[in-house]
């Protein structure tokens, strides 16, 4: 946070500041924060978020266990991460406080609901002494209000009860917080009268709780800690503030819509991905098919039945679900149909940290099923990315009739930052034609189908059951290569083997090469994947401030790799690759190309953060 200038009505400027909103898991400060998100995109900042859930569904009131946090980066300039450690904490409760007062920049500002340091709560939360009377909070601004009973007061002439009129009082810390950082008022009023139609006590209540918190700032003398941030210098447009699940399904409609082939999405419901199933079953109008299956199995299999039969097949899930989808992955690779298989990766193993980021999946989407069954695998980098990987994927999936790995985390998925709408003539074109022609001779001379014809890609023909004069028989057992007659000849199946391979491998030949960012003659490459790229990005721009040479680059395809990249990793001293798992990408170059390949690991469900990389960095370049 650096300051500009003060402005002439007494609100000071900085280029940037850091929120966190933390409280109970029914406290809302998923619904605070990203209120407060809103106004900031509709303000003009660029942004980015963390939202952070407790792991556990209904987690004890009060408890550290329960606390939910909501992370915004707002600033005038381009930014990639949620920043480093917040300035400001806003804690709706003791536990709250506990858990997220070390997160707090050193100097920084906590905003605190006075009313909930009651001696039970703070029992809850493992106080022996009220953190408000001792010296917990000194070398911290701090600024305590009655919330709850501020709330209740302004909401005691609406006819709103008590138990109700305390809800709202999210809606006090967002009214509060919104006159320290100067937000504008219109659109969370007009989000109220929105999301509460036919609700005239809720809305009530709310815009009187937040009308009390800007009210408090006004009359508690406040003035002195009002700050602002000037809207960013962003390429003229049409934003919207979006998250990952959000645009990796647009993608997918989008990529529909370019190959004029309907969609299909098979899913499961399992955090974090379940938000997928919920933004496309709103667009039947785009002809996107949903169908919540009774479990994962079922889920990819409903998706590969709609690629038989002429459809992009989508299936969504987290780690778990993967390993249950495994059989049909394999039957999939072996029918070579498109599929588009997304993984929202989250803390594992088993259920582990269900609400929590990681991204350890990378070998499981490589070698996760039984035989020699590869799969194209690509990642997005950013929320707005999810879009264009979504694209990709499904791009894949049609021209090389593939199943496709699609991976995003948790951190991708429920963050969000602007993204500018793109220019629907700069999409990509996906040009797909179904099989409508005999293409064999049989035995007897006698013109038939045959399904695995090759085109230059060696992709087979994709004929939609029912087509005239088409019939063709696939399935799990080996095929013959040509006719797709079932073969246990072992020198076909060593054949077909090899063919499925190459035919993966030949996606690098129409790949981008890949473009060093930074230095380039630098001793030190950083190698990301995944959504480190923002923290990655931020602390090489850093490094390269302060004099340290260094460059960077991030892969979107894993598998097969961009031709170039194993002549670029030897052009570097040291190869550095921040990962979010104990060092998968890092194996997987050392066995490729025979470079000494060094992991940075984080596995604590919370993205990097780019001070943590400038470290580890510099101490490499030592």
């Amino acid at each position: 946070m650096t300051d500009i200038a003060d402005r002439t009505d007494g609100v000071r400027e900085v280029e940037r500041i850091i929120i966190r909103f933390a409280g109970d898991s029914g406290d809302g400060m998923q619904l605070t924060g990203d209120r407060f998100t809103s106004a900031s995109a509709l303000f003009g900042n660029d942004l980015a978020t963390l939202p952070e859930f407790p792991a556990e569904i209904r987690a004890p009131a009060g408890t550290l266990a329960g606390v939910s946090a909501f992370q915004v980066h707002i600033s005038d300039h381009d930014i990639t991460t949620p920043g480093d450690a917040p300035n400001v904490l806003v804690a709706m409760n003791p536990a709250a406080l506990k858990a997220d007062l070390h997160t707090l920049d050193n100097g920084g500002t906590v905003i605190i609901n006075s009313d909930a340091f009651e001696e039970r709560n703070l029992a809850k939360a493992g106080y022996k002494h009220n953190p408000l009377e001792d010296e917990t909070l000194d070398g911290y601004t701090v600024i305590t209000a009655p919330m709850t009973s501020l709330t209740k007061e302004a909401c005691k002439d609406l006819g709103v009860k008590p138990r109700d009129a305390e809800r709202s009082k999210n809606f006090f810390a967002l009214g509060l917080v919104s006159w320290l950082y100067s937000r504008p008022e219109e659109p969370t009023m007009l989000w109220i009268q929105e999301k509460f139609k036919g609700r005239e006590l809720v809305i009530a209540a709310n815009e009187a709780a937040y009308r009390a918190g800007n009210a408090f700032g006004e009359t508690a003398e406040l003035s002195a800690s009002r700050m602002t941030v000037r809207p960013a210098q962003l390429p003229a447009g049409t934003y919207t503030n979006i998250n990952g699940n959000t645009a990796l399904s647009w993608g997918l409609i989008a990529a529909s819509q370019q190959a004029g082939i309907p969609l299909f999405l098979g899913s499961y419901p399992i955090t974090p991905a379940s938000d997928i199933l919920h933004e496309l079953s709103k667009h039947k109008n785009f002809g996107v098919r949903t169908f919540q299956a009774e479990d994962e199995i079922a889920a990819v299999g409903s998706a590969l039945g709609a690629s038989y039969g002429g459809h992009i097949g989508i299936t969504t899930t987290s780690g778990p679900g993967i390993a249950l989808k495994g059989e049909t992955l394999g039957l999939a690779v072996s029918l070579e149909l498109p599929l588009v298989v997304i993984d929202i990766q989250r803390g594992g193993p088993s259920t582990g940290l269900p609400t929590k980021t990681e991204a350890a999946d990378l070998m499981m989407a490589m070698y996760g099923r039984h035989g020699e069954a590869p799969m194209p695998i690509v990642a997005a980098s950013s929320p707005a990315d999810c879009f264009d990987a979504a694209i990709e994927a499904v791009r894949i999936a049609l021209e090389y009739r593939t199943p496709v790995m699609l991976l995003s985390d948790g951190y991708l998925a429920n963050g969000t930052e602007p993204w500018k709408l793109p220019d629907l003539d700069s999409l990509p074109s996906i040009d797909i034609e179904f099989a409508r022609e005999l293409n064999g001779v049989d035995s007897e001379g006698r013109e038939v189908f045959w399904p695995y014809v090759r085109n230059d890609d060696l992709a087979r023909p994709w004929a939609i059951p029912g087509t005239e004069a088409l019939m063709h028989r696939i399935g799990g057992i080996e095929k013959q290569d040509g006719t797709g007659n079932i073969s246990y000849d072992p020198a076909n199946h060593e054949f077909m083997v090899r063919l499925r391979e190459e035919r993966i491998l030949k996606i690098a030949d129409k790949l981008p090469p890949l473009e060093v960012m930074g230095d380039d003659d630098a001793d030190i490459l950083i190698v990301g994947w995944g959504s480190t790229w923002g923290a990655i990005t931020s602390a090489v721009g850093r490094l390269r401030s302060g004099g340290t040479e260094v460059a960077s680059v991030h892969l979107r395809h894993l598998y097969p790799f961009a031709a170039n990249l194993g002549e670029l990793l030897q052009r570097f001293d040291h190869v550095v690759v921040p990962e979010m798992n104990l060092g998968q990408l890092t194996k997987l170059l050392r066995a490729e190309f025979l470079v000494d390949a060094k992991a940075i690991s984080k596995v604590s469900g919370q993205p990097f953060t780019a001070a943590e990389l400038v470290t580890k960095i510099q101490e490499v370049a030592r």
